[in-house]
């Protein structure tokens, strides 16, 4: 019964002179989602509403999955819009509107009427309480709640259509992906980091990637791991490029030159060297990590500060910091992630960890370790961004 729907956003709302920006990007991110789908859409905005009209039939369940992840979109409202044939015929419009919505009207409601046409006969109030009483006529086992009810039924009047819908299927939230700059995100074949590029690009920002992979220690299927994840976080951020750096010869030369418990640090922080250096190369403001304080051991406040010593023209966001492990878990299982995160395929940092790595290392004793490198690591670094392999995921 439904052929449109009304799209809500919540920050969008304040953005003062520049709110067209946002909405325009937010309309073009809803017809990109919609495009592929059956039927046909026209994506309008109206006075701080959006709408999806639909000129052929379509797949409901398809269209409103689709647009729940397109971030910026507050809530979905399937909506059935009329002519405005006088109010009579909205009484009869509102009471089939309850029938063919509702199987089951053992429920209390309430009509919020609004009248975007002022020219409308009555007030808001009046036709609250008439449409309210011709529902209460049609259907005896209704009854009225105005405080809490369990069924808000919206009659918008404005000039040229009526708006009914009841609805609200809440959408991601966030802001549309690209009103907020570009990312590079460190992206292994764990939980934590596809769900950091989730909460980055819900905020409006583009993704770009990098993994590190170290054949032979990694296999093909721990490389397509995280190819997949992308794919899977790019249903949310739009098209991911995943920059794949072979990180075996910098991992071997760190292992035979450096104290074994400080591998880990010394690995990440030529990581956060080498994504840096992608970054810039590709219009990137900022790292982006999957990390959380003291989940391990490369993790807690004194590796991290280590960590981000690494990195010198630009910050690094973490937006998983303060994330309990089950918090992280749970936003990766409503993504469709964590099965995907929890295949048994290793990645290079599995692969290299010490048996007890250092918990809390100084800057200045991890620096004096890594001059132990300075005979070939510059050019191994340069040759691992050389070499890169990149791959669309999308």
């Amino acid at each position: 019964m439904f052929h449109s729907f009304l799209i809500k956003y919540a920050e969008i709302g304040i953005k003062g002179k520049n709110r067209y920006l946002f909405e325009d990007k937010l309309i073009s991110h809803i017809n990109t989602v919609l495009r592929p789908l059956d039927g046909k859409f026209l994506v309008t905005k109206e006075a701080g509403r959006i709408y999806a009209d639909a000129s052929e039939e379509f797949d409901f369940d398809e269209v409103v999955d689709a647009l729940k992840r397109v971030f910026g979109i507050a809530a979905i409202c399937p909506l059935v819009r009329i002519e405005d044939k006088g109010f009579d015929d909205l009484k009869e419009q509102v009471v089939k509107y309850v029938g063919d919505v509702y199987a089951d009207r053992h429920f209390t409601f309430k009509v919020n009427s609004r009248r975007i046409n002022k020219a409308y006969p009555g007030t808001s109030e009046t036709i609250n309480a008439d449409l309210g009483e011709v529902l209460l006529q049609a259907y005896p086992e209704l009854k009225v709640d105005v405080h809490h009810p369990e069924m808000l039924l919206n009659v918008e009047i404005r000039k040229t259509c009526v708006n009914i819908y009841s609805l609200v299927i809440p959408g991601p939230g966030g802001m549309p992906v690209g009103t907020n700059g570009k990312a590079m995100l460190l992206l292994s074949g764990g939980i934590d980091s596809p769900v950091a590029g989730y909460m980055i690009a819900k905020r409006g920002v583009v993704l770009e990637a990098t993994y590190f992979h170290a054949p032979p220690y990694t296999s093909e299927r721990a490389k397509q791991k995280v190819v997949d994840l992308a794919k899977q976080v790019s249903r949310y951020s739009g098209n991911i490029r995943l920059h794949v750096i072979n990180f075996t010869d910098i991992q071997m030369y760190i292992y035979q030159n450096c104290p074994h418990d400080e591998l880990t640090i010394i690995m990440r922080r030529y990581m956060m060297k080498i994504a840096e250096k992608l970054a810039q190369k590709n219009g990137c403001h900022c790292l982006v990590t999957g990390e959380s304080i003291g989940q391990v051991a490369s993790q807690t406040m004194q590796s991290l500060q280590c960590t981000d010593a690494a990195v010198e023209h630009m910050p690094v966001f973490r937006p998983l910091i303060a994330f309990d492990k089950q918090d992280i878990v749970d936003i990766s299982c409503k993504i469709g992630t964590y099965e995907t995160s929890i295949e048994p395929y290793e990645d290079c940092c599995t692969i290299f960890v010490a048996k007890h790595p250092v918990t809390k290392p100084f800057l200045d004793t991890i620096e004096k370790s890594e001059k132990n490198l300075e005979e070939k690591i510059d050019e191994m670094v340069q040759t691992a961004i050389d070499t890169e392999e990149v791959i669309a995921c999308w």
